[in-house]
Parts: C-alpha cells; structure tokens; sequence
C-alpha cells in the first residue's frame, strides 16, 4: 500500500479513523528538515506493512488536524487503531523503532 496524502479534515475522518485496523500518521512539514528525512522510513514501512494503513499530514496545509491533534513538534508519527490513538512518536528514529511499534499494535494473525 503506498503512503495516503491526507488534504483535509473530511478525507482523514474516512481514510483514518473509519479504518478498522492499525494506522500511522506522520505529521510533518516541507521547511522541517527532520521530517524530510523520516520520509523515506515513512515510504519504507508503507511498501513493508501493506496490511497498515500509512499517511501523511502536511501540517503548513491541514493547520485544522494539527490543531486537532494538538501538534505541536514536528515530525510526530501518530499510531491510530480503530479510531483511536494508542501511541505517538516524536522526532525522527530509525526505521527498527517503528517496526517494532507496528509489531506490538498489530492485530495478531489469523490462522488460515
């Protein structure tokens, strides 16, 4: 699954917290240089984590959501499951930090 550009506030609400499973949120900005370079890990865990639902949130562009999520450091990777936030990461970390997050929020499998 590639990385969703979230736009607005409507298109979050359907993409995000209507999604049954696991999602992760990156909220970022053009000018911010750490965000620039958690994109690639960003991009990274999308082509990995197909099954996980991965977005980004241009904080300059949708300043509703960053408000709503009370964005106030960027980058900051939200983990959403089911409508919920369980967990957020603030500032970049090695791709490894945010496999093993997916790991521990992941449904577990179902047998075949």
């Amino acid at each position: 699954m590639s990385v969703i550009h979230i736009e607005s506030t409507e298109q979050f609400q359907k993409e995000i917290l209507t999604h049954p499973g696991l999602s992760i949120v990156d909220f970022w900005a053009e000018r911010c240089g750490p965000c620039r370079m958690l994109g690639p890990i960003i991009e990274q865990l999308a082509e990995e984590h197909k099954d996980v639902k991965i977005a980004k949130v241009n904080v300059d562009q949708n300043q509703e959501l960053a408000g709503a999520f009370q964005v106030s450091s960027i980058p900051v990777v939200y983990f959403i499951k089911n409508g919920e936030v369980i967990e957020r990461i603030v500032g970049v970390n090695p791709a490894s930090v945010y496999k093993e997050k997916i790991a521990a929020h992941s449904a577990p499998a179902k047998a075949a």
